[in-house]
C-alpha cells in the first residue's frame, strides 16, 4: 500500500491530470518523481502485490469526516477530507479490493 498523487491519475478521457491543459505545472518535477515510483511498481514482478491510493483531485483541507468516499478517475475539482482518505486507506488495508493498480478516491455524494 502506498499513497500516490492525483497528478498522474488518468482523467475520464484517459489523460493523466498532469498532462491535461490548464493543470498547474509549478511542481512538475515533484509529480514526475512520484510518477517514476508508480512506473516502478507497474513494472515490478507479478508476485509483488501493491496498490497506490490517492485523492482523485485534492484534499478538502477544511473537510470533516463523513465516512463516505467512492472510487473515481482523476478530476482536478474533486475533493476529499483527510479523515475520509484515511478511512479509504484503512478499508483497503483491512479488506484489499484492488491489486497492482492506482486507485483514486473522492467524496461520495450524500443524498
Amino acid at each position: 500500500m502506498a499513497v500516490g498523487l492525483a497528478s498522474y491519475l488518468p482523467d475520464a478521457s484517459g489523460t493523466p491530470l498532469m498532462d491535461a491543459p490548464g493543470y498547474p505545472q509549478e511542481y512538475r518535477a515533484f509529480m514526475e518523481g512520484h510518477h517514476a515510483g508508480a512506473k516502478a511498481l507497474h513494472s515490478s514482478p507479478d508476485a509483488l502485490d501493491w496498490v497506490l491510493l490517492s485523492p482523485s483531485g485534492d484534499f478538502d483541507h477544511e473537510g470533516s469526516r463523513t465516512g463516505a468516499y467512492r472510487q473515481a478517475p482523476g478530476d482536478p475539482n474533486a475533493r476529499l477530507s483527510y479523515a475520509d482518505f484515511a478511512i479509504a486507506l484503512l478499508d483497503e488495508i483491512e479488506a484489499p479490493r484492488h491489486h497492482r493498480t492506482h486507485v483514486g478516491v473522492t467524496a461520495r455524494d450524500r443524498t
